[in-house]
């Protein structure tokens, strides 16, 4: 069931609600968190349909904001809020209220959303594009115990992840974090197989690829090893490779489908490794809301090793060897000049 709503208010909708919800039979709400999506509108349909799939594992109200852009002084200085609620099966298994802002309401979202939140349930946002630099001090990201951004989207992602550590939050994380879980997992997985000291790692994927950057500083954060971070053509990730003094264990993975393990003594061993779409990464992240303090370490761990180190890229005595990698452009970048408003692209599955 849908119903539109124009020039209208959160009280009005919060009414829409109760009113779908008594016309198709399900007047007891059971849903177990609100998700809001800040995005635009050239976005909004691919997140949309994302949290909507999601929403068949994690029964949600979705709150969808839309900051639609005024063009005359006029259009500015007039708010306006136009919404569309969805309930049933335009909604998934939750409830949908998409909330298009228009005019002086744009600065001041968390005040529409705010009154729309489920009582006594968990709070996450999400920005598929466009994130702010510390999401934790966003109005609407204060309103939340997980706030989930996509450096993937942005125009310099690298400098993006050195500006999301200098912010780090708990309760912040990233879905080019959350695309490497299955890498995570099997690569953890085979080291557990030998008893074996990892001497080095190669990282090989696309150039500029934050999922990459991300596998590489998580690994040398935990293996406490030298991590070389090498380009392919992709797609995504493409290899892992581990030297160790029992010989190498690789993780090759050349069409973004089926992976091939291989480790030394042993036969090789089809993986799949498929990627992801987005509804499965939003899935993920909603399976838990306590804070990520892995992502957390090796976030940190990253954008330390990205800075110069005694001004000519030689570690500092005393200090671990970090990540090698080609873009040291990044290190020179502080994190608060990174990217303030990236330019947006449209979000794509890993």
């Amino acid at each position: 069931m849908k119903t539109d709503l124009t020039d209208t208010t959160a009280s009005k909708i919060n009414k829409a609600l109760v009113k779908a919800r008594r016309a198709i039979g399900t007047p007891a709400v059971g849903m177990v968190l609100t998700l809001v999506i800040v995005t635009d509108e050239e976005n909004a349909y691919d997140a949309l349909k994302a949290a909507s799939d999601a929403s068949h594992e994690h029964p949600s109200r979705t709150l969808v904001v839309v900051k639609r852009v005024s063009r005359s002084l006029r259009d500015r200085t007039r708010s306006r809020l136009d919404a569309e609620v969805l309930v049933g099966a335009d909604a998934g298994t939750g409830e949908t209220v998409v909330l298009r802002l228009y005019g002086e309401v744009v600065d001041h979202a968390q005040s529409v959303v705010l009154p729309l939140l489920l009582p006594d349930a968990p709070v996450v946002v999400w920005w598929p594009v466009n994130a702010p630099l510390d999401p934790a001090q966003d109005p609407l990201g204060a309103l939340a115990q997980r706030r989930v951004t996509d450096t993937y989207t942005c125009e310099k992602p690298v400098e993006e992840l050195a500006a999301r550590a200098a912010a780090y939050t708990p309760g912040d994380t990233d879905l080019s974090w959350t695309r490497i879980t299955p890498w995570r997992s099997m690569l953890a997985a085979a080291l557990d197989q030998v008893a074996c000291e990892v001497q080095g790692v190669e990282v090989e994927g696309e150039e500029f690829n934050p999922s990459c950057e991300l596998l590489a500083m998580w690994l040398a954060d935990r293996l406490d090893v030298p991590v070389r971070r090498s380009h392919s053509g992709g797609p995504g990730l493409t290899a892992v490779r581990l030297d160790t003094d029992c010989g190498p264990i690789a993780l090759d993975r050349a069409d973004g489908s089926l992976a091939t393990l291989s480790i030394q003594g042993q036969p090789e061993r089809a993986v799949a490794l498929k990627r992801r779409e987005t509804a499965e990464l939003i899935a993920e992240e909603l399976r838990r809301l306590d804070p990520d303090d892995t992502y957390a370490s090796a976030l940190r761990y990253g954008v330390e090793r990205l800075k110069p180190a005694d001004g000519d890229g030689a570690p500092a005595k005393g200090e671990r060897e970090g990540i090698l990698t080609p873009i040291e452009s990044a290190a020179k970048v502080p994190a608060s000049q990174a990217t303030a408003q990236a330019p947006v692209k449209r979000a794509a599955a890993k």
